[in-house]
């Protein structure tokens, strides 16, 4: 018999068309009366806007959330939130702004609306990856999981193409590292394999414009980001936070490259879990099915692509096997050197 542990994450989730609709309603909720939106500095118009809707409830708007989270970035805007005397902090946007959000939680205790706008995945977790010294790490604290999130398939509308291939990706890896997780469980396993399926049917429909794929994209999404919340990460993610953290590569598109890769790598030594990523996908084999959706949608295909210098990744290797997280497959960096060798220059994933 089967023994495993699962802790349900506290929280309240708002889903489907038009629910933005409810932000004042949800402020109100928490008891909060002076609400601090934040988003990226891209977005400064849009976090306006929704200042505007939250009425009297609404106090200022922190346009500098930054890619990675920027311990530097997170103070000058705590500085901001304490001008404003603010008591409710609203992210809108992808991962970098709940990422802020969730570094000014840990930092003040205030509650949290999320409001994504892409397939990230960080609301659903109590995990704050932040960078600081060209090191990227992540925390696990109960403190920075929003109290509410708030999906409105509206706003990924306006998503363009190559965002939603890699940040469709992005979740996809979230779903496929729960499968082989040390700490993987029925229940996870089973809204793992869902969110894989929705994902890799919704994707390219949403490439090619149709409106209708988005429901289920961002269904699947809110499920892998359960999923990440709830069991431990692996190779792919902490491969991805030190390419990200220590050499500055786009997170979504990051995650896009190396998802196949760090598949293929752990296929040996997880074949259960690489059976329920194929059946998910359509696909024969886990890894290059994820490959080949990747093409498909458009996805960058090579770390190369992406900006990354040949001669990083021996560092790249080194610093990944520093500190790993438990993974199915023993890590060497002779090992991790040869994947990254393989996703700089956009080979097919190898075992």
């Amino acid at each position: 018999m089967q023994h495993f542990v699962w802790n349900a994450a506290p929280g309240r989730v708002v889903f489907g068309a038009g629910s933005l609709g409810s932000l004042a309603e949800e402020v109100a909720r928490l008891g909060a009366r002076r609400a601090v939106v934040l988003v990226t500095p891209t977005q400064a118009r849009r976090g306006a806007a929704i200042l505007a809707s939250l009425g009297d409830r609404g106090a200022g708007v922190i346009a500098r959330a930054a890619m990675h989270t920027p311990v530097e970035v997170t103070e000058a805007a705590l500085a901001e939130l304490r001008a404003m005397e603010g008591d409710c902090l609203v992210a809108m946007g992808g991962g970098s702004a709940i990422g802020l959000g969730k570094a000014l939680a840990l930092r003040t205790g205030l509650p949290q609306i999320a409001v994504p706008t892409t397939y990230a995945g960080s609301e659903m977790t109590m995990l704050l990856g932040q960078t600081e010294g060209a090191l990227k790490r992540t925390i696990r604290d109960a403190a920075v999981l929003p109290e509410v999130v708030v999906y409105d398939v509206d706003l990924t509308l306006s998503m363009p193409p190559a965002l939603t291939a890699t940040s469709g990706l992005n979740a996809m890896a979230h779903a496929v590292e729960a499968l082989y997780a040390a700490d993987a469980n029925p229940v996870t396993s089973l809204m793992a394999e869902e969110s894989l399926r929705l994902l890799a049917g919704a994707l390219p429909r949403c490439v090619a414009g149709d409106a209708t794929a988005r429901s289920d994209a961002l269904q699947g999404a809110f499920l892998a980001g359960v999923c990440l919340g709830a069991v431990s990460i692996a190779l792919h993610h902490k491969i991805c936070h030190v390419l990200g953290g220590s050499f500055g590569l786009p997170h979504a598109e990051t995650h896009a490259v190396m998802l196949p890769h760090a598949t293929g790598f752990n296929a040996p030594a997880a074949p259960e879990a690489m059976a329920r990523v194929a059946r998910a996908i359509g696909a024969e084999d886990a890894a290059r099915g994820l490959w080949d959706l990747a093409a498909r949608i458009g996805a960058p295909m090579s770390l190369a692509a992406l900006g990354l210098r040949e001669s990083d990744l021996d560092r790249a290797a080194a610093i990944a096997v520093a500190s790993p997280y438990p993974n199915p497959r023993p890590l060497t960096e002779e090992a991790i050197r040869a994947l990254l060798g393989d996703a700089f220059a956009g080979r097919p994933p190898s075992r």
